[in-house]
């Protein structure tokens, strides 16, 4: 595994660091994406292995140079610990019909209902709009998530429409800069 003791920082606010997601990350990411309760509206499939958090990582750590962006580790600025994953990607795969840059969030379990992950959606979103000059930023939510659709609508962004990916119903949301 990479070490790197200076990662890119993109983000820091008062509480938390938002910075590039590291080769030495996998323990964590493994932590936060083996729990059944953080997929339960992502179709339910926790990874099963070490293994498959290392090839999530690959894949982010190949968006950054494909696309100038991915996902950034959420990293508590206090105890340093790896609360989970926010940020920009460029999606090409959840909606068939377009390629959009897309917001998201995934926090371990014990950071829920901490403003966490409206925090770092407001600081994406900004960083989107300021720094990588987007036109609009997409989501998805599962219909059922109702903390998520939350975030996506108190941070700005819109309801478009309900569409269904693998069987489940998900809410589409865009926000254009013009309207940020």
């Amino acid at each position: 595994m990479e070490m790197n003791a200076n990662p890119k920082i993109y983000v820091e606010t008062d509480r938390l660091i938002l910075r590039e997601i590291l080769e030495d990350d996998f323990l964590a990411f493994y932590e936060l994406d083996s729990d059944p309760e953080v997929h339960r509206y992502l179709g339910n499939n926790p990874v099963q292995s070490i293994d498959q958090s290392i090839e999530m990582i690959k894949l982010i750590r190949q968006q950054y140079e494909k696309n100038g962006i991915g996902r950034w580790a959420i990293i508590d600025k206090k105890t340093k610990d790896f609360i989970g994953w926010t940020g920009i990607k460029y999606e090409q795969n959840l909606r068939k019909d377009i390629n959009y840059y897309d917001l998201g969030y995934r926090l371990k379990r014990k950071y829920w209902g901490q403003g966490i992950a409206t925090e770092t959606a407001i600081e994406s979103l900004k960083y989107g709009f300021t720094k990588l000059e987007l036109k609009e930023i997409c989501a998805a939510a599962h219909v059922e998530h109702i903390v998520s659709n939350n975030i996506l609508q108190k941070v700005g962004l819109k309801f478009i429409e309900t569409f269904e990916y693998e069987g489940d119903k998900c809410n589409w949301y865009k926000i254009e800069k013009a309207n940020w």
